[in-house]
């Protein structure tokens, strides 16, 4: 319908509206009007004669509950709330049909209240509200070394005024005594005859004098930063030194020695449900090759993949999709022309979305009670993949205002995380010996949507979709290339919800 259209609609139902009359609804020549009082205002649902005139009392009586959930019935209050109005209605009607709401999930809905951007939200407040308590923290240290700095400086100020007087005493009575020895001596010379270890004395005590403003404040700065790392380290934070961490970033990851490099890279999302089940799981993974000189340039790669069931492959443009296809080779379209050297170059990426159990290489299960004013939460991970799982950290969410919590039983290791107010579990590596692990610890009473979602991480030498290099050959001769590989799985997003 157009603009017009429903204008002139509407401009004609005053018109139809009598008064006294007991129905709520009014039928010209092509529509039919359903209304509904409210105060000086009317809801008007507009329908054509065919529509079933109960579905529309239905859906005009939802819609009556909806408007006080967001007016108070008052004109300027609709004109308000207008665009908040809108986007209810449109919850409740869809192309023109009722949907099957209430009026709580109407509100849900237009509120779109997440629990994870709430959590996010405290978790940013926390940290604004930690950085500010330690740049006051650091501030006073600040102000604490400009006095000690400032006494410090007082006291070999004066230690050097006492050492200088004594050098003129002993110059003094040295002059004396050559004048009482009959000795005839040149006042404006006599400096020259002071002796040496007087002068080196009255420079070691004017060294000190100048040289502790600026060594304390440097040494002062680094003992404040060790201390500043070490109360991060007190909460919870896993941070490395900061020299050493400079250094690594500076430098960065070390290139590849060999002159013919190849990195799989693969990376895992997923959603576990917190009921048991997989919400939605993505596989995503590249296969990148990095040539130092065009002499190396000319390459065939044969691969060997197994199942690989429900995987969806791309080959770079430029890549023989015919030698790809029927003997699993990766190499140019033309065999003469050589690869890009320099930068790694992807050759090949596959994907796979799917919410098969088996595929996922970790799952966890948390069951948390409460008794006796205590929530007792038991936590296990199962890992059901070929490979081993290395570095795999499990952040389980606490309830705000929760303290560090008391951990009865664990597989692995464990530290309270004060700034995400989050409890991490950590199991170095996870092979034949220790697919399955089990926690418990207990804090105050909380409901048990409080220990959600659960954050998972962790990596592995290997990947889930079973593509590997078999050879590297020239592609002119034939002959086999020797080259390095690396191999790494990684997860962006793994939670239990």
């Amino acid at each position: 319908m157009s603009r017009i259209r429903i204008e002139g609609l509407l401009a004609a139902f005053p018109k139809l509206v009598g008064t006294g009359k007991q129905h709520t609804y009014v039928e010209t020549e092509n529509v039919r009007y359903l209304y509904q009082p409210i105060e000086t205002m009317y809801l008007v649902l507009v329908t054509n004669k065919s529509s079933n005139i109960l579905e529309d009392l239905e859906t005009l009586r939802l819609c009556g509950k909806v408007v006080p959930e967001y007016v108070d019935s008052l004109e300027e209050d609709v004109a308000a709330a207008a665009f908040d109005l809108l986007f209810a209605f449109d919850e409740v009607i869809s192309l023109g049909h009722k949907e099957n709401v209430t009026v709580a999930q109407v509100r849900q809905n237009t509120e779109m209240e997440s629990h994870e951007e709430k959590l996010h939200k405290m978790i940013i407040q926390s940290k604004i509200a930690e950085t500010k308590e330690a740049m006051k923290k650091r501030a006073q240290e600040i102000e604490k070394t400009k006095i000690e700095a400032m006494k410090g400086m007082g006291r070999m100020t004066a230690i050097s005024s006492m050492q200088g007087g004594g050098g003129m005493g002993s110059g003094m009575g040295g002059g004396m005594g050559s004048s009482m020895g009959g000795g005839r001596m040149d006042t404006d010379a006599a400096p020259s005859y002071r002796p040496e270890p007087a002068a080196s004395a009255y420079s070691k005590a004017a060294e000190p004098a100048r040289g502790p403003k600026k060594g304390m404040q440097l040494g002062k700065s680094k003992a404040g930063g060790r201390d500043f790392l070490e109360s991060l380290k007190a909460e919870g934070e896993a941070v490395e030194d900061v020299s050493s961490a400079a250094g690594v970033s500076m430098s960065g990851p070390p290139p590849p020695s060999e002159a013919v490099f190849i990195a799989v890279d693969e990376k895992i999302s997923c959603v576990l449900n917190k009921d048991g089940g997989v919400e939605n799981c993505e596989v995503q993974g590249t296969m990148s090759l990095q040539i130092k000189s065009e002499a190396d340039a000319c390459l065939r790669v044969a691969l060997t993949a197994g199942a690989n069931t429900g995987y969806q492959f791309k080959t770079h443009p430029n890549i023989d999709k015919a030698a790809y296809g029927n003997e699993s080779v990766l190499c140019l379209k033309d065999p003469s022309r050589p690869f890009p050297t320099g930068a790694p170059l992807g050759v090949l990426k596959w994907r796979l979305q799917t919410r098969e159990e088996a595929v996922v290489p970790l799952t966890i299960n948390c069951w948390p009670s409460i008794s006796g004013g205590e929530s007792y939460v038991n936590i296990e991970y199962e890992s059901t993949a070929a490979f081993d799982l290395q570095h795999v950290h499990i952040f389980i969410p606490l309830p705000a205002g929760a303290t560090t919590p008391q951990v009865n039983q664990i597989d692995g290791d464990w530290r309270y995380d004060m700034r995400r107010s989050c409890l991490v579990w950590s199991i170095e590596m996870i092979d034949d010996t220790n697919r399955t692990g089990s926690a418990e610890f207990v804090v105050p009473a909380a409901a048990p949507a409080s220990f959600f979602p659960i954050e998972v991480e962790f990596s592995a030498t290997k990947t889930i979709c079973e593509v590997q290099v078999a050879t590297v050959t020239d592609a002119r001769t034939g002959a086999p290339v020797k080259y390095g590989a690396r191999t790494a799985l990684t997860t962006e997003g793994y939670h239990v919800e």
